[in-house]
């Protein structure tokens, strides 16, 4: 009997390599291989016009372009994020001396809850750290007053919202900043890497000084840089796959419409809300396994992945209850009851385009099972 072979949650999107080799073959040729070269200065543009924002900074990944947004922006003290994220969000403050604040989530959009963003406020609050969770966006026009009225920077965490707009246009317009992520895993990689949405040419001036140690010619520092470029390889595989990304997207939606058709109505399994006048990128496919359901998360969890289903409880745990967070007063549980909930709930089916449809199905089918079994 053939063996299914193993779903992962997400899986790069990968052109046929005979496409690849022109562009190796021209990085070999020029002898540049990193330091903004030709494929950089051409993946910034294209990224630019593609995506309809003003100014872009490649790096070298998604973590360094967080914690260079902060320095760029000089965010000192207390910074309000959100505890349901990947830990990068949080890691990104802690290494640059802040201290994260957590606001609990709302329970639709599972974003940064506006409602509960200024009670938390202090003296030394500076900045705001939303994420668009699953490339849901958040809501922008309600940070951006409070942000307004406090004196705050607002930096989004935007790593799962690659080609999201809503009616005004880009959803990376939004904030002071928007760093995006190109891991391997997301809608749109160049195997690793990250980028930060400038609003204007003097920001992104300073971005791409300290992503470069500082450096504005051969013998002058004027910042505190690191080393965040992203390499010609890097910015090659992203020119590549951005001749692809638009039928990647298409095939995203039409499993995202598949997954809603097989498992509506299904009692206990919850599939997120679809938000209006938003160009969504699929970027994940999450569910709520509640109590009704015929099996617990962690009981669906297991079944599935002894199908080969490599589903994740993607954000489980939150960053809250990490060593390195949970002391801080904010962390406490009894302040975050729905991050907590939705955490224990979740479930990432797998999305991405080499999906088929007979293994949509598949999963659909054990997913289902439990169900029949209960109502028999």
């Amino acid at each position: 009997m053939k063996k299914n072979r193993p779903i992962p949650v997400t899986s790069p999107l990968l052109p046929p390599l005979e496409e690849f080799i022109p562009y190796l073959q021209r990085i070999w040729d020029s002898r540049i291989l990193t330091n903004g070269g030709g494929m950089h200065q051409a993946l910034e543009k294209a990224l630019a016009d593609y995506l309809g924002v003003h100014h872009i900074a490649l790096f070298a990944n998604g973590t360094l372009a967080l914690v260079t947004a902060l320095q760029a922006l000089r965010v000192t003290g207390e910074v309000i994020t959100t505890p349901y994220s990947f830990v990068a969000t949080g890691h990104s403050l802690l290494w640059n001396g802040l201290k994260p604040v957590f606001v609990d989530i709302d329970p639709v959009t599972f974003n940064l809850d506006p409602a509960k963003i200024e009670a938390a406020i202090t003296p030394q609050t500076t900045a705001i750290m939303p994420v668009h969770c699953y490339g849901t966006p958040c809501d922008v026009a309600a940070i951006e007053r409070i942000a307004e009225n406090y004196n705050l920077k607002v930096i989004y965490d935007a790593a799962h919202a690659f080609a999201v707009r809503d009616g005004g246009g880009s959803i990376l317009r939004h904030g002071d900043l928007s760093v995006l992520s190109f891991h391997a895993t997301k809608v749109y990689n160049t195997f690793e890497g990250g980028a930060i949405i400038c609003p204007d040419a003097r920001t992104k001036q300073r971005i791409d000084h300290l992503k470069n140690f500082g450096f504005v010619d051969e013998v002058t520092v004027v910042a505190p840089g690191i080393n965040g470029k992203m390499s010609e390889i890097n910015a090659a595989m992203g020119l590549l796959q951005l001749k692809h990304i638009d039928q990647a997207l298409a095939r995203r939606a039409e499993i995202d419409a598949l997954y809603r058709r097989r498992l509506a109505g299904v009692p206990g399994l919850r599939c997120t809300r679809v938000p209006e006048d938003v160009q969504r990128n699929h970027s994940y496919f999450p569910i709520l396994v509640e109590d009704e359901f015929a099996l617990g998360r962690d009981e669906l969890y297991q079944m599935l992945r002894g199908n080969d289903i490599l589903v994740r409880r993607y954000f489980y745990p939150l960053i809250s209850e990490f060593p390195m967070y949970r002391g801080l007063p904010s962390a406490a549980p009894a302040l975050l009851p729905v991050a907590q909930s939705i955490a224990r709930k979740v479930l990432c089916l797998p999305i991405h385009p080499a999906l088929r449809d007979e293994e949509v199905d598949r999963i659909c089918d054990l997913l289902l099972a439990p169900a029949r079994v209960r109502a028999a």
